[in-house]
C-alpha cells in the first residue's frame, strides 16, 4: 500500500491535464468598427434621452421621472449587451451627462431647462448612479457572436 506523502513526507499534486478546461476568450458581439459606431450612436441616443428626459420627468410627477430614468437604464443595459463591453454602458450615460449639462446651464435671456427641484435632483443623481451601476455590473446577458464578427 502506498503512503499519501509518499517517502519524503509531503503531498504530491498531480500537474494539470492535457484535457482540463481552459478559460473561454473573451468573444464580442459585433466586430470592432461596428462597435465603434455603436459607441458614437449609443452617445448620440444618450444625448436624445437625456433631453427628453429633461422635459417628460417635471410633467408627470413622478411617473416622468421614473420613466426617463428606466429610459436610460434600458439603454445603458441594451448598450452593455449589443457591444459586449463595459463602455457600451458607460458611453450612452456620458452622452445623457453631458446633455445635463447643457440643459443645466442658463442662457442668456435666463432660461434653462432643469429647474432647482427635488425632481431634477434624483433625476441626475438617479441617472447617474443608474449609468454607474450598468457599466459596473459584473456580468450581463450577452448576445451569440455572429459567425463574421470572429
Amino acid at each position: 500500500m502506498t503512503h499519501p506523502y509518499g517517502n519524503s513526507g509531503r503531498v504530491t499534486v498531480p500537474g494539470p491535464r492535457s484535457a482540463s478546461p481552459q478559460a473561454p476568450a473573451q468573444e464580442y458581439p459585433i466586430g470592432r468598427q461596428a462597435r465603434y459606431i455603436a459607441y458614437a450612436l449609443l452617445a448620440l441616443i444618450g444625448a436624445v434621452v437625456g433631453l427628453a428626459g429633461t422635459f417628460v420627468q417635471p410633467l408627470w410627477v413622478p411617473g416622468g421621472l421614473l420613466l426617463a430614468l428606466g429610459g436610460l437604464g434600458a439603454l445603458c443595459c441594451g448598450g452593455r449587451v449589443l457591444t459586449g463591453t463595459r463602455a457600451g454602458a458607460a458611453v450612452p450615460a456620458l452622452g445623457w451627462f453631458l446633455m445635463l449639462m447643457v440643459a443645466q446651464a442658463p442662457r442668456p435671456e435666463g432660461d434653462f431647462l432643469l429647474e432647482a427641484s427635488l425632481g431634477s435632483y434624483v433625476f441626475l443623481l438617479g441617472g447617474m448612479l443608474i449609468g454607474v451601476i450598468c457599466a459596473t455590473v459584473r456580468t450581463l446577458p450577452r448576445l451569440p457572436a455572429s459567425p463574421s464578427s470572429r
